[in-house]
């Protein structure tokens, strides 16, 4: 029996319906997806809420932390001259390229059972991904501060002087200057915490209504073919993204006003 083989304009009709069943085929799969993502958000599904609460209760810890020690790290690296500050400096900016992956190890072992931390057992929970994720975000807000900082114009503190403040009265009025450039810094750093993988997938162990947050979530429910999970998660993590750049546009207007 001979196999049919379309010619002339047959041909041309042939692999134009074989294109549209493909499409069709590609478009209802992402129409399925999405409108099963927005029905999950609709209807509050239990396992993506948990996901999200997991995720800002975790980023909330991380930036408690690395704002209380980074702040004022950063404030004092920028604002005061002391022997060994270009070579701080230096680490400081370094740090910011340090391995994600590499973190999450060396707090693993740190807080692991054989660990010197394992007797608090921080292991697979928020406060233990919350510990490497504020040593992910601690060299941003140290290093931009810092230079926020040394940004500001040098008349400021000529000024200053010449109206007899005093240390305390500089270091103040410095601050509040570039209190819009350390708002774009704080904003950063929550943005590149909220969207980590590696840390919390690591420390955080990935498990279900405890220590899953969204970017583990998305990692896991599609490589298990989940589409509709992971697009619900993806679309909740692109909302706080946007409103992340709108906070940043806010101070960057700010600032240079």
């Amino acid at each position: 029996m001979r196999r049919f083989r379309p010619r002339g304009t047959s041909v041309i009709a042939f692999y134009q319906h074989i294109f549209a069943v493909r499409l069709r085929a590609h478009m209802d799969y992402l129409v399925n997806g999405i409108s099963g993502a927005f029905s999950l958000l609709i209807h509050m599904d239990e396992v993506t809420l948990s996901a999200v609460r997991a995720t800002l209760l975790s980023t909330c810890y991380a930036m408690a932390a690395s704002l209380l020690l980074g702040l004022p790290l950063g404030f004092i690296l920028g604002y005061c001259a002391f022997p060994g500050k270009r070579a701080l400096r230096l680490v400081s900016d370094t740090l910011l390229a340090f391995p994600t992956v590499l973190i999450g190890l060396l707090v693993y072992a740190l807080i692991t059972a054989r660990g010197p931390l394992g007797q608090y057992g921080l292991l697979f929970t928020l406060p233990g991904m919350a510990v490497g994720q504020a040593l992910l975000a601690l060299p941003i807000v140290v290093s931009w501060t810092a230079q926020a900082v040394e940004s500001l114009d040098p008349r400021c503190r000529d000024t200053l002087l010449t109206l007899g403040a005093n240390a305390r009265q500089m270091a103040v009025f410095s601050l509040w200057e570039c209190r819009y450039s350390i708002g774009m810094v704080c904003i950063t750093a929550f943005g590149r915490v909220i969207t980590e993988v590696g840390v919390a997938m690591m420390l955080g162990g990935n498990i279900r209504y405890a220590t899953r947050t969204m970017t583990t979530a998305i990692a896991l429910e599609t490589s298990k073919g989940d589409f509709a999970q992971g697009i619900a998660l993806g679309l909740v993590l692109l909302l706080m993204a946007f409103v992340i750049n709108l906070a940043l546009a806010f101070f960057r207007h700010r600032g240079r006003a």
